[in-house]
């Protein structure tokens, strides 16, 4: 393995203390460690090369094995295009859902094999996926993230999580919507990215960004609410749940809703130094860490320890911890080459970690326990985002 492609921050960096205070922690870590101790299978989407012929694109399902030091590919099912957002359902199998601009969907079973795809050509609306999809509070429906292509108007389609039909369908109330995420109330929260897109998906009048998150009554799609940040040039993109501190006891606080921001400034310097973090408490948007550490740009975003976020950060190759003790700093954990997808790993309720794709394999960091890295079982290019399915 090369250390240029995976560094853990350690007493050698510049942010090496606060890892360092963490690793002396690991003998106190509980007893009670759950199955995932072992190894973990995740649903993700990849591309792989192929032996003389083009890469091609993959959904499936992938084994870390702790134990055994590697990465297994379980399931493989090739795609048409690059897939994107994933969503675990109720028997154990997943859906996956193709990139901006996406022309197809599909679930497939616990073993990683499709029983059901969506071709977006079957649908008049013309419209095209945004890679993204979430489930009602009761898994009796799921909801997508869809852009017309000529006006850029973003649409929630509610779909039969079975044959993956459209039943009704909401606008956004803003530009090319893309995570979907429910409230605890079962409220359906939007990122709309705000971004007008040109022919082969090129970005343009940036100067017209109206980036929004949106809260939107599940039954209906009446907008209950609507939030933007006051610099106009902050994406919203994706968005996760933090675990507040006490939850296992039933004394933990609310949970905010953390945003992952990517930066569409002009200038390549204002777009470098701006925050890459956003959070919603309910009421209020606001970015509470102004640090220039992730580069202005945050892929995925997953809850972290402390009641806080991990966030990846590829274009400086780092992923950065926020926690409520500390708001106004962002702290390396890892530094992995474009460093994207990220799982949350959780030994307890109390105990969570974070599992992270990279170019060259996953790291596995916790806050008490020593780092991990296995490589790829190959030449594999991994998507930015993955879930823990088994």
């Amino acid at each position: 393995m090369d250390k240029r492609d995976f560094l853990w921050t350690s007493a050698a960096l510049v942010a090496g203390a606060c890892f360092s205070q963490t690793v002396l922690a690991q003998r106190s870590l509980p007893p009670e460690t759950v199955n995932n101790f072992n190894g973990v299978t995740l649903a993700a989407a990849w591309r792989q090369a192929q032996e003389g012929a083009e890469a091609k694109d993959f959904v499936g399902l992938l084994r870390a094995d702790w134990d055994a030091a590697q990465v297994q590919v379980q399931a493989a099912l090739a795609v048409p295009s690059r897939a994107h957002g994933l969503l675990g359902v109720a028997d154990g199998g997943f859906v996956a859902v193709a990139s901006r601009p996406g022309s197809w969907m599909v679930r497939c079973d616990a073993q990683g094999h499709a029983v059901q795809w969506l071709r977006m050509d079957s649908e008049a609306e013309g419209r095209t996926l945004d890679g993204h999809v979430c489930a009602s509070v009761d898994g009796q429906w799921l909801y997508t993230a869809e852009t017309h292509p000529h006006s850029g108007q973003g649409w929630v389609s509610v779909r039969d999580p079975v044959s993956l039909r459209k039943v009704a369908q909401w606008p956004t109330f803003g530009i090319g919507p893309h995570q979907l995420l429910l409230d605890a109330s079962g409220a359906l929260m939007v990122a709309n990215g705000g971004l007008l897109r040109a022919e082969g998906d090129k970005k343009r009048d940036l100067h017209l960004m109206d980036s929004s998150l949106v809260r939107l009554d599940p039954k209906t799609g009446q907008r209950l609410g609507q939030w933007r940040l006051k610099d106009s040039r902050l994406g919203i993109r994706h968005m996760a749940w933090s675990q507040p501190q006490g939850a296992a006891t039933g004394l933990a606080g609310t949970a905010l809703l953390g945003i992952a921001l990517q930066n569409e400034h002009d200038d390549v310097n204002q777009r470098r130094n701006s925050p890459v973090l956003a959070l919603w408490d309910g009421e209020t948007l606001r970015t509470p860490s102004l640090s220039p550490a992730g580069g202005g740009y945050a892929g995925d975003i997953v809850a972290g320890p402390d009641g806080g976020f991990v966030l990846s950060c590829l274009r400086v190759n780092a992923a950065l911890k926020w926690s409520p003790a500390e708001p106004e700093a962002m702290v390396n954990v890892a530094l992995l080459r474009d460093v994207g997808a990220l799982a949350p790993w959780a030994l307890s309720q109390e105990s969570t970690g974070v599992l992270l794709g990279s170019a060259r394999g996953v790291g596995r960091w916790h806050p008490r326990m020593a780092p991990v890295f296995l490589a790829w079982p190959g030449a594999m290019a991994l998507d930015n985002h993955w879930i823990i399915v088994g």
